[in-house]
């Protein structure tokens, strides 16, 4: 099944044959009609589903209707009633055409019969025109006098079964047995002789390579081979699938532009060769950016220097205007772009970029040095933070935000702590990129993440469901990511309170900032850890002690995961747990553990054990070595179990069972400083 249409958009071509292979496959088999399996492919100007071994015909399906008990269905005179008649008449039936079924709750009036399955040639045209509903479309369009919409105006449907025409209309247009090959090779249709040939035919007589995945094999492969032994193609995975999506028949050619250009940074470079032109930037075998690019041609051509030569001439004024950009830019330095900033909103209640500016560096100085961050350094990156931002380059390339800053920093003769500190801040940008690696760079990121959260919460702007506009929630995470992973002493609810200082009185109107930060803040902890593959009740168990050092907290977990590893988590949680539940039924009673009240022998050696646990775990508690610390605990299982075993806690003596609850809460509160294990299962 094939739609062609005027070219697509490169972007979203992978997802839209993704979803109409989905989609189709998923309308197969509601309609009861099998196959083995399924395929999509995708170019520029077609959406195709290859489904194999396809069922020709539904089975036919005997289908029972009941109705009326019969006694239900006749009144004394044998006349039917009401109910017998109305189903009668839902049936299509007289009532003397019903059947007598016998079922399990006696004589049912009722019908069988068989009902043939229709054939996949009858029911394929809306199966079809279903499953192209729905698609993750950018942008629909009308075309001509059309009601009709699709992503791009349709221009033939090919639909076979096997070899025959499945007969349909779609987008006002007859499917048939012929497609259109390359626009520029095979210009001409010809037709697809049987379903199983789609692939062959298209790559022999059309010169277009179907199959996306191999399409993209193809491009990178051809791209790597060009450079190899001299250097290297930086091919990134965006681009790669950006390209395969604007080529039916790749063909990598390698040009080249002036070196003058190369002085210019090269991330300023690679974007303009990246973003403007879909061309792979090339290194040299020391690593460095050459004057070289490659391009995916989407033809054959016999004279392959004339479309280098055209991409050369292309390439040069995108590159000139990269060199005019960066010239013109450090022609002021960035503190003289500082007052600029007053002119830039960053939101409407929280102030202009000037005054986010001040905030960030108030809170940058106050946390320092639990980086071990030099305050003035970290102090003067954050007044140049966002100067770049006034920049025409970052203007034109807006992902090279803080990439530019240490530029035109160093250029400025501002320290390489400021510089390096002005590209850090931005860090980790995505999912998985690295932390900063300086202390002012982790400092000027994590203040510069919780001013925004601060001011945004207290707005009473967070997240809402899939609605994230201030990627807060990205934000949230590089916070903990950098505290967590670089090991930084510093409390949570101290650095929300911190952040929040900088704002004055009539700007936030959110009463409850503080905690509702704090708890979104432990929520992007949960989210972390579930995605690293740690057990929910491991997270929760560590949650309950709510630890505000995030470090703390971390190696809290890592902790508790090895403890349930071991094979006495599972009877220790348990006893934790009925451990729990007693004291819960004596809620704010302080019990006072008395040693020498102890009678019963398993209850002195609990006592005893307990001592000696006690004596080991302290310095563990205080080098946070919660990890050893669950492993000697876990030896405490077998006298906790003979405890319960031999010894009645709630005795009837008063004196007796308090002091045993003492004994317990003892027994639990050594758990306690570490996490509620009882949560465990």
């Amino acid at each position: 099944m094939e739609i062609g249409t005027e070219e697509l958009p490169p972007k979203a071509l992978a997802a839209l044959a993704s979803t109409f292979h989905k989609n189709l496959c998923a309308n197969l088999q509601k309609a009861s009609l099998t196959f083995s399996n399924a395929k999509w492919f995708a170019t520029p100007r077609r959406l195709t589903v290859l489904v194999n071994a396809l069922l020709t015909e539904q089975p036919s399906q005997n289908i029972q209707k009941l109705g009326p008990a019969v006694d239900k269905a006749f009144d004394n005179d044998g006349h039917p009633t009401p109910a017998a008649t109305g189903f009668a008449r839902s049936c299509g039936l007289e009532v003397s055409e019903l059947q007598h079924i016998q079922t399990d709750k006696g004589i049912r009036l009722g019908i069988e019969k068989q009902q043939i399955g229709e054939s996949a040639t009858e029911l394929l045209g809306d199966i079809v025109a279903t499953s192209l509903k729905n698609l993750p479309i950018p942008k629909m369009m009308r075309w001509g006098d059309h009601t009709e919409e699709f992503v791009r105006p349709v221009k033939w449907v090919l639909a076979l079964l096997n070899d025959a025409v499945v007969p349909m209309s779609l987008f006002s247009k007859q499917s048939q047995n012929s497609t259109r090959g390359h626009r520029f090779h095979c210009p001409e249709p010809f037709v697809i002789s049987h379903a199983k040939n789609y692939e062959k035919e298209l790559l022999e007589k059309g010169k277009v390579v179907v199959d996306f995945n191999q399409r993209k094999k193809q491009i990178k492969d051809q791209t790597e081979a060009i450079v190899r032994g001299s250097g290297s193609a930086i091919i990134d995975e965006n681009l790669l699938n950006e390209v395969t999506a604007l080529v039916e028949w790749p063909v990598a050619v390698m040009g080249s532009f002036d070196e003058d250009f190369l002085n210019v940074p090269e991330e300023a470079l690679i974007s303009s060769m990246q973003g403007h032109q879909k061309y792979f930037p090339v290194r040299d075998s020391h690593g460095k950016l050459a004057n070289h690019f490659i391009t995916i041609s989407n033809i054959e051509s016999k004279n392959p220097q004339s479309v280098i030569s055209g991409n050369e001439k292309v390439i040069r004024p995108r590159l000139a205007d990269a060199r005019f950009f960066y010239d013109t830019d450090r022609k002021t330095s960035l503190a003289d772009k500082i007052a600029s900033l007053k002119t830039v909103l960053f939101q409407k209640q929280l102030g202009t970029l000037f005054d986010k500016s001040q905030r960030v560096k108030a809170l940058a100085g106050k946390i320092a040095k639990n980086f071990n961050a030099d305050k003035s350094q970290v102090e003067r990156a954050a007044e140049l933070a966002k100067c770049d931002l006034m920049s025409e380059m970052v203007g034109e390339f807006p992902h090279l935000q803080g990439i530019m800053g240490r530029y035109y920093a160093l250029h400025d003769g501002e320290s390489k702590q400021v510089a390096q500190a002005l590209d850090e801040q931005y860090m980790p940008r995505f999912s998985g990129d690295h932390l900063p690696e300086s202390a002012e760079g982790a400092t000027l990121a994590v203040a510069e993440r919780m001013d925004t959260l601060a001011g945004l919460f207290g707005i009473g702007q967070p997240p809402k469901g899939a609605k994230d506009p201030f990627a807060l929630r990205r934000a949230a995470l590089g916070v903990l990511r950098i505290l967590m992973q670089k090991q930084i002493p510093l409390n949570l609810s101290v650095l929300v309170n911190n952040a929040l200082e900088n704002y004055s009185e009539d700007q936030l109107t959110n009463n409850n900032t503080a905690s509702q930060l704090l708890d979104f803040l432990y929520q992007r902890f949960n989210a972390w850890y579930l995605e690293q593959g740690i057990d929910a009740n491991v997270i929760h168990a560590v949650m309950a002690k709510r630890p505000e050092v995030v470090s703390d907290f971390d190696a809290r977990v890592k902790a508790v995961a090895h403890f349930n590893s071991l094979e006495n988590a599972e009877a220790l949680a348990a006893a934790n747990k009925r451990v729990s539940n007693i004291l819960a039924k004596i809620p704010d009673q302080k019990f006072v553990f008395d040693k020498d009240k102890l009678v019963e022998p398993a209850e002195i050696q609990l006592a005893k054990n307990l001592q000696m646990l006690e004596e080991k775990l302290t310095p563990l508690f205080a080098e946070r070595n919660y990890q050893q610390a669950m492993i000697i605990l876990s030896e405490i299982r077998q006298p906790v179990d003979t405890f319960f075993d031999k010894v009645m806690v709630m005795d009837k003596d008063e004196t007796l069972k308090n002091n045993r609850l003492a004994l317990l809460q003892k027994l639990r509160n050594l758990f306690l400083e570490i996490a509620d294990i009882s949560l465990l299962y």
